[in-house]
């Protein structure tokens, strides 16, 4: 099948394992304590709800059963009220209508006298007046006079004292009012069963008489109150009934549930945080502090999990393994260093021997000649025993051999051992104190030895300058040695054809760049690699 261009390949939508990592991403930079601490509180939340709401749930069925006590003893309560007055005003009114025919009727007052002798004792008692306010039967009655209405029944409250009822016969004008103490209303409203506080209220418009007040009002006390009407004078009996009170022990009951979801998610945090998550902190940071050769403290106690007390040991017997190897190195590299330091002090002193040997015999040369080559083969074993002794001191603080130190020793070295026939020849330094390797300085050193013993040759007065600066190319610095006897003529291009020119070649390829010589100049320079400034 041939290939589909890639512009023609479908993107496919995002997973939904990318997407759900993109919206948790948030809860991802919470620490592992808090992660748990949010879970465990989502987990258990429901229960604690559920719990809070069966508390509710009991606290209202406790309140349907107050309002049906309620309903009950106001009913009752209520019904008793309404029989004794509407039976008490039933009798004056037999009484008014009598006196209403005949003022003078003794009998009717009597028996309306009879009908309230067993209230007497309570206070309750009766007046019946003409048109003219004299009193035809009973006694005086407090100054309260119900307001004038359609009812048969005309009410007025006393306040703190009572209940006023009266009725009129319209035919003769003759009045009767009766009067109701409080504490006789109270014993006629009281319920047969008050298993509960109960309390009542007679209201009449905006005024009221207290029958059964309600002890100890507080603000947490709750009430179920109901309004009966007793169908006389527009009298209201209000009862009402405690419910469950709000106390102590149903705000426990109510909170309970969620203290014990707060203590549950919170002890369990805390279990996993002293078990696993601080211990895991303390091992991670003895971790991240360990360094070779130390022994990593794992914090082993009996209160972590046991696989972490083992995980815990694992990292201390590692590190107790690397350090035992980390020992065994250090000392195999103290050995090394020995013997490396033996070996160089021994080439040191190889190479003094070749120079004493060098020197012994130039001292017994027969001619000026064999004198001369005798002088050149000491300088070059001159530059290599520089360099070496520069390599070494390197070694110590490994940052590279010195330019401007090295090629200063090696200028000094070359004039001390000149030829007779080249004593004249000066050489000015201009150096910067460039770091190499020791391959770089093998070949400079060699390199500088060539030309300063070319210039030599050509001319023996000869000044040279050498000069150490840095390129146009970074990590890199541009030799370069300059002096009238290396301007282009016969005797230069003899000696660079047949002697130097080969070596100075070499040595060029060595240091991996070209040797360029200004003929008009007379400059010979080329670019080395550095390792950087003392």
């Amino acid at each position: 099948m041939p290939d589909t261009p890639a512009s023609d390949t479908p993107t496919p939508p995002p997973s939904k394992l990318s997407t759900l990592t993109i919206r948790s991403f948030p809860l991802s930079r919470l620490t592992t304590g808090a992660k748990l601490f949010l879970i465990l509180s989502a987990a258990l939340l429901p229960l604690a709800i559920i719990a809070v709401f069966a508390t509710l749930q009991t606290t209202r069925l406790a309140d349907a059963e107050s309002r049906a006590r309620l309903r009950i003893a106001a009913t009752e309560s209520a019904r008793a009220i309404a029989i004794e007055l509407v039976g008490d005003m039933t009798a004056l009114r037999v009484a008014v209508q009598a006196l209403g025919s005949d003022a003078a009727d003794a009998p009717s007052c009597a028996r309306a006298q009879g009908v309230f002798a067993q209230q007497a004792s309570a206070g309750a008692r009766f007046a019946i007046t003409d048109r003219r306010g004299r009193l035809l039967c009973g006694v005086p009655l407090p100054s309260a006079t119900p307001a004038d209405s359609d009812a048969p029944i005309a009410a007025a409250i006393v306040p703190d004292q009572g209940v006023v009822l009266s009725i009129a016969e319209a035919r003769s004008d003759i009045t009767a009012r009766a009067f109701f103490p409080e504490d006789f209303l109270r014993r006629l409203g009281r319920p047969s069963s008050r298993a509960n506080t109960f309390s009542s209220v007679l209201l009449l418009d905006d005024q009221q008489l207290e029958l059964e007040p309600v002890p100890g009002d507080g603000i947490l006390r709750r009430m179920e109150s109901l309004r009966t009407e007793l169908g006389i004078g527009g009298l209201v009996l209000a009862t009402a009934v405690s419910s469950a009170p709000i106390t102590s022990s149903l705000v426990i009951a109510m909170m309970l549930p969620l203290l014990m979801w707060v203590a549950a998610a919170g002890i369990a945090w805390f279990v996993v945080d002293r078990l696993l998550l601080r211990p895991l902190r303390q091992l991670r940071a003895s971790v991240a502090a360990y360094t070779p050769g130390e022994v990593i403290d794992s914090h082993a106690t009996s209160l972590p999990a046991q696989e972490i007390r083992e995980l815990g040991e694992t990292f201390r017997t590692i590190s107790q393994t690397v350090a035992t190897h980390e020992a065994g190195l250090e000392e195999g590299l103290r050995r090394q260093t020995k013997l490396t330091r033996e070996v160089h002090h021994r080439v040191k002193n190889n190479l003094q021997v070749i120079a004493s040997l060098i020197a012994f015999h130039a001292r017994s040369a027969r001619s000026a000649d064999a004198t001369a080559a005798y002088a050149s083969i000491q300088r070059r074993v001159d530059a290599l025993a520089v360099v070496h002794r520069h390599h070494f001191a390197e070694l110590e603080e490994h940052r590279g051999l010195n330019m401007r130190t090295m090629i200063g020793e090696l200028a000094s070295n070359i004039r001390a051992t000149a030829s007779e026939r080249s004593q004249a020849v000066g050489i000015t330094l201009d150096v910067d104190a460039f770091l190499v390797n020791q391959d770089v300085a093998v070949a400079v050193a060699f390199l500088v030895t060539e030309i300063v013993e070319l210039a030599g040759g050509c001319d023996g007065a000869a000044q040279i300058k050498v000069s150490l600066k840095p390129a146009d190319v970074p990590e890199r610095a541009v030799l370069r040695v300059v002096s009238r006897a290396l301007v282009d003529g016969d005797t230069l291009r003899d000696l660079a054809t047949h002697r130097y020119g080969r070596v100075m070649e070499g040595l060029s390829r060595q240091l991996r760049s070209k040797l360029h010589h200004d003929p008009l100049a007379g400059a010979y320079e080329i670019a080395i690699a550095v390792l950087g400034r003392d």
